[in-house]
């Protein structure tokens, strides 16, 4: 049981009810979600069954999203789900105003996260604080908008649809409050949807399967980690090396060992690492790659010697 997955979040459930059924589903408790989404929030949550877990800080971490934005309200929880602070009426804009103000979001910019969020606060999440009507103020941190397209504007309704690519951490209702704030009238988020994570599309999900009906057919198949850390070279052992890598020992290499990429274009990947495959082709850890020692440390070891 070793593997991925893409679920379509379905709306009003948390990322860990998702989780919990798919322990039930795949009668294995090592589950874990690449990034949590609220239970307003539809669309792609990657999921890692088994060791895959290990794999997850490995993926890439960018994301992109569609949502739609209601000027004209500021909310306590920068959605419609919160209670409403203030009313104001938005001005007249036009497709080309509107860019313009998006285009002050675009690149690394500080981010101050909504109070109703999971974001620890002397050793407790901020929106339990803030459910209890505690005062505080949230840090600002450091984010990158990497792309912000206009998609759709109503004057009529007040609604701004938007595409956003950005780093991972970016709060999506953040961004609606601050660009309610920059055109002036305030602004909340009214819809949201995953398109990307982790590498993973909106083209790839499935809808998160049923206990009952599982029961009655098969599960749904997972997808291989080597089907998705697709940026790494690989490095095929031998026997004997097979037996150093899972007592977690260090190897040696030589050069035309790798696959996809040479020693010398490993400066250029991300942290220098190297998938590890057995004799059968198969994912048996990740390696780290000292190009200078000539030497592969363990970083994961699947099915460790004891």
């Amino acid at each position: 049981m070793f593997g991925f997955l893409a679920i379509d979040k379905p709306f009003g459930l948390t990322s860990h009810d998702c989780v919990s059924r798919l322990r039930k589903v795949y009668g294995i408790k090592r589950i874990g979600h690449g990034g949590t989404l609220d239970p307003a929030v539809t669309g792609v949550l990657p999921i890692a069954i088994g060791k895959a877990t290990r794999f997850l800080s490995f993926l890439p971490s960018t994301k992109r999203y569609e949502g739609t934005i209601q000027l004209g309200l500021r909310t306590a929880t920068d959605d419609l789900e919160g209670e409403i602070i203030s009313r104001e009426e938005w001005s007249p804009l036009t497709k080309k105003s509107i860019n313009n103000y998006l285009n002050d979001f675009k690149g690394p910019l500080k981010q101050r996260p909504p109070n109703f969020s999971s974001v620890h606060i002397d050793g407790e999440r901020a929106h339990r604080k803030a459910r209890r009507g505690e005062i505080f103020d949230l840090p600002s941190k450091q984010v990158t908008i990497h792309d912000i397209q206009l998609l759709e504007w109503d004057i009529s309704s007040g609604q701004i649809d938007l595409n956003v690519h950005c780093s991972s951490g970016t709060y999506i209702r953040a961004l609606a409050r601050d660009i309610g704030d920059k055109i002036g009238c305030g602004g909340c988020l009214a819809k949201l949807r995953r398109t990307e994570a982790l590498g993973f599309s909106i083209n790839q999900v499935i809808p998160l399967p049923d206990f009952e009906e599982c029961l009655q057919s098969e599960r749904p198949p997972l997808i291989s980690p080597l089907e998705v850390l697709t940026d790494f070279p690989t490095i095929k052992l031998s026997k004997e090396e097979e037996s150093f890598w899972s007592k977690g020992q260090s190897l040696t290499i030589i050069e035309a060992r790798f696959q996809l990429n040479s020693i010398e274009s490993n400066n250029a990947i991300r942290d220098k690492y190297i998938l590890v495959l057995d004799r059968k082709c198969e994912l048996i850890g990740l390696g780290q790659w000292n190009c200078q020692l000539l030497k592969l440390k363990p970083k994961i070891v699947i099915n460790a010697a004891g």
